[in-house]
């Protein structure tokens, strides 16, 4: 049976829940509600799974905080025997316009620490990338009050709705 891995970066905790920094964990979170899955508290982090055409499906919240997010999916992929080619990671951007979506099938860090731990952790960048534009209106110096602050849960909600074209019938 082909596996996947499914990660949402973000940081766990009251204190982070509806950042821009966690869209990872809010898309995940959606995901899980639309299936009425359950997540499960294991070894660095959250997860629930489904079947999807005869696939295993993992989704993964890290407990390990966003910028130490590899140990976590490093654990996860070796536990699950799940190869870094069914790898997909869903994180905030904010080289890229609010609104904005970017699918990649490999790459670069891009300056995000989340992809920089996970690419240390696994020594590779072949991993697929859902990256969510936040956008970077903020001064100079101000990027981590920026990503960690709230922004509106209803506007998070209708964006990921619009993102990924969900139909809510």
């Amino acid at each position: 049976m082909n596996k996947f891995l499914i990660v949402g970066l973000g940081n766990p905790g009251e204190k982070y829940q509806g950042t821009r920094h966690n869209i990872g964990f809010n898309v995940i979170n959606y995901i899980a509600a639309k299936l009425d899955l359950k997540f499960s508290l294991v070894r660095f982090g959250l997860i629930c799974s489904f079947n999807l055409k005869g696939r295993k499906v993992y989704l993964l919240k890290p407990s390990t905080y966003m910028n130490l997010s590899g140990k976590s999916i490093k654990y996860h992929l070796q536990t699950n025997k799940i190869s870094i080619d069914n790898l997909f990671v869903v994180s905030d951007e904010i080289h890229l316009p609010f609104g904005t979506i970017k699918c990649r099938r490999k790459g670069s860090d891009g300056g995000h620490n989340g992809h920089k731990n996970i690419i240390e952790y696994l020594q590779d960048s072949n991993y697929s990338r859902l990256k969510f534009g936040i956008g970077n209106e903020f001064k100079k110096g101000d990027q981590s009050n920026y990503v960690l602050n709230p922004w509106s849960w209803k506007i998070t909600i209708w964006d990921i709705n619009y993102w990924l074209v969900i139909d809510n019938n």
